[in-house]
């Protein structure tokens, strides 16, 4: 009986090891990128529907976040359909924010390498980094030291949050760029300003409730404050007629020189 119950013990503790590395960091980046490499896997009816719904009931969104958790034992996303249905949005509409700016073939290929790589993934990284440190640093209870953020649901809440910033500023604001945004009037600064209010305001809201999703986090209120400096500006930028679309658009075009 005791070699058997040794066996057992071991096959156990064998067991015990293969599931945990099943759990590891790089098993978990390394099923997301060999996703990435198989469409076929890929579920981009779903993906759809949560950029419809980051717009109408983002909450829900990340009521799907906590299944995952309980289903996969993860916060962060393990199918790559959503990064890769932003990047065709954000492709598409920086091509047309250089058809509307009047650039030539080259310098739209330039414009959209710099969003893409620099505006997007760049930033996104660096966002992601630093809202992992700050809520890991300050932001888990007492109470629950053993939980964590994963790096990866970070960079997902920046996804989540850039997307309607990217839907408004780069496809919506198309339309009234030419015609009344870069006009030198009152009704010109305002409507485009008010568009980056919008967007900014939803992606200050969209991040926070990604961050109020998990469970083990205190105090995410604090992530809602930089509405308060968000408002200001935008009054100030009124009554100092200083209109954002105009700087973005001046700024894209030195880009590509």
């Amino acid at each position: 009986m005791l070699p058997t119950a040794q066996v057992v013990g071991s096959s156990g503790e064998a067991m015990a090891a293969r599931e945990a590395a099943r759990h590891t960091a790089g098993a978990k980046r390394y099923k997301y990128l060999r996703r990435l490499l198989h469409a076929r896997h890929m579920d981009f009816e779903f993906a759809l529907w949560q950029m419809l719904y980051l717009f109408t009931a983002p909450q829900r969104v990340y009521r799907n976040f906590h299944y995952r958790k309980q289903t996969k034992d993860q916060w962060a996303r393990d199918d790559p359909a959503f990064l890769v249905l932003l990047s065709i949005w954000l492709c598409v509409s920086t091509i047309g924010f250089g058809f509307v700016l009047d650039m030539g073939f080259f310098e739209t290929i330039k414009l959209l390498l710099w969003v893409v790589f620099i505006d997007c993934v760049g930033v996104g990284l660096l966002i992601a980094t630093l809202m992992w440190f700050i809520s890991n640093k300050y932001l888990v209870k007492r109470q629950s030291r053993d939980c964590d953020v994963e790096w990866g649901y970070a960079f997902d809440v920046h996804l989540n949050a850039f997307y309607p910033l990217l839907v408004i500023l780069h496809f919506i604001q198309l339309f009234f760029i030419n015609y009344v945004i870069i006009s030198n009037s009152f009704i010109g600064y305002f409507v485009g300003n008010t568009l980056w209010l919008i967007a900014i305001g939803y992606y200050i809201y969209v991040t926070f409730l990604g961050y109020s999703a998990l469970p083990f986090l205190k105090n995410t209120v604090i992530l809602l404050y930089p509405f308060a400096l968000l408002i200001l500006l935008y009054v100030l930028s009124l009554a100092l007629g200083w209109n954002f679309t105009k700087t973005l658009c001046s700024f894209y075009k030195y880009r590509v020189k």
